[in-house]
């Protein structure tokens, strides 16, 4: 252990990180609720496709305005966090339960963006709030917090599957545990590492991300999250019509239980992301998450191509939902490590704006892809951006040695820790 180490090491914090888990877990669940029940919507409302994509899409852009709103605000340095989640979680789960009253695709869209508004108020300064209780293990501890949030989306799929047509009852039941997940957050203290609120500087945002290093981690979280969300938003879709292609009954539950499994074994990945993030080095980790996500994919269209079994298919999956996930914690705790403490939260609400942003066009363009190439055509697009992303990073492992700590001053004029820091760690503990 590095000498000061005992000293970042503040009381509690496991408690604190188990609660605030727990609140990202509940409080996120509204977010794939209607693409969960997407089936039941199609035949209630006659959807056509570009409806149905839009259901969907509504949540990214409503998340999208929301971030960057705040982030021009600079909401996740003035509030207090905690606040932030009760407010964004109660008020997500009021927007999802609008859905059992709409009368209409319009109206529902409406609903789901501002869903998606409300949990930018929940996840960004969730993540804020753990890092003021972690300095070492951070890329641990964020792992845990992306964990609980891929658990969240992944809820729908499971309710919906043992729910069966019930679709009223997914509404209700993600709608509630919106809310608890939000008083739960509440009742967290707040970390010993918390910096003072920020001044109000609405440009702020846009130059924490460009700057040297961070234009480089930015670069590489845009193409994890081009194919991350287009996966969890469509395979339901794409199991569905697998396993219909098979001549087996219940697609749509069949399809639920394996989402749920593709989307939920991803926060096992986190949790190992961040323990590979806090030893090996992050961005070391980030490259090989993007390398073997983006193969995943690659795999997982010649199989689909060659016409390969259910259980193939399913197999090379849980991999692809593993380590599609595995590396979304570790940018975010780059971001946390590399730009100035009283902007945090500012940085982790601009960069999640601009990833969400880019999910919007990936899972616009799946459908598109799949009626020109079918599924092999739209999983190969998706494994572009895993690739650019990984080019992005690979020069920032070899910026510093395993043992070296080099010092760099950020734009905000705070000490940042030095890249072979950052990087790379001499302790388990990160």
């Amino acid at each position: 252990m590095s000498p000061g180490a005992t000293s970042d090491m503040a009381p509690g914090r496991w408690s604190a990180l188990v609660w605030l888990a727990l609140a990202v877990f509940l409080a996120m669940s509204p977010w794939f609720s209607a693409a969960a029940i997407l089936p039941h919507l199609r035949a209630l409302w006659m959807l056509t496709d570009g409806a149905a994509a839009w259901l969907t899409l509504a949540v990214q852009l409503g998340f999208v305005a929301g971030a960057v709103l705040s982030a021009a605000l600079n909401l996740a340095d003035r509030a207090t966090p905690q606040r932030l989640i009760l407010a964004g979680a109660l008020l997500a789960g009021v927007a999802n339960l609008g859905l059992l009253v709409a009368d209409g695709p319009i109206f529902a869209m409406l609903l789901r963006g501002l869903t998606g508004a409300a949990l930018a108020l929940v996840y960004p300064p969730a993540l804020k709030a753990m890092s003021a209780w972690f300095r070492t293990g951070r890329g641990v501890a964020l792992g845990v917090m992306v964990g609980a949030l891929t658990l969240g989306s992944a809820l729908p799929h499971l309710v919906n599957g043992l729910g069966g047509a019930n679709w009223r009852a997914v509404i209700v039941i993600t709608s509630l545990l919106a809310a608890v997940g939000g008083l739960i957050a509440w009742h967290v203290r707040p970390g010993p590492y918390q910096a003072p609120a920020a001044a109000f500087q609405p440009a702020r945002a846009w130059q924490l991300l460009t700057g040297g290093r961070m234009g480089r981690v930015t670069l590489g979280y845009l193409g994890h999250m081009w194919e991350l969300y287009a996966l969890w938003a469509w395979y339901a879709a794409f199991f569905s019509q697998m396993w219909s292609a098979h001549h087996l009954p219940d697609p749509a539950r069949g399809a639920a239980f394996a989402t749920f499994a593709v989307i939920g074994i991803g926060a096992i990945g986190c949790y190992v992301g961040g323990v590979l993030g806090d030893r090996w080095g992050r961005a070391r980790l980030t490259v090989l998450a993007l390398g073997l996500s983006g193969s995943c994919a690659l795999i997982l269209a010649g199989l689909v191509g060659a016409g390969a079994g259910l259980p193939l298919l399913l197999a090379v999956s849980l991999v692809w939902g593993f380590w599609i996930i595995a590396d979304s914690a570790q940018f975010s705790t780059l971001a946390s490590e590399l730009v100035d403490p009283a902007y945090v939260g500012t940085a982790l609400t601009a960069q999640l704006a601009l990833g969400f942003s880019l999910t919007a066009a990936s899972i616009a363009v799946v459908p598109v892809l799949m009626r020109a190439w079918g599924w092999p055509g739209a999983f190969v697009v998706l494994a572009l951006g895993p690739l650019v992303g990984a080019i992005a990073m690979r020069p920032l492992i070899r910026t510093g040695s395993k043992w070296g700590v080099g010092q760099a001053t950020p734009p905000g004029g705070a000490q940042e820790p030095g890249l072979g820091q950052v990087i790379t760690r001499k302790n388990s503990g990160g």
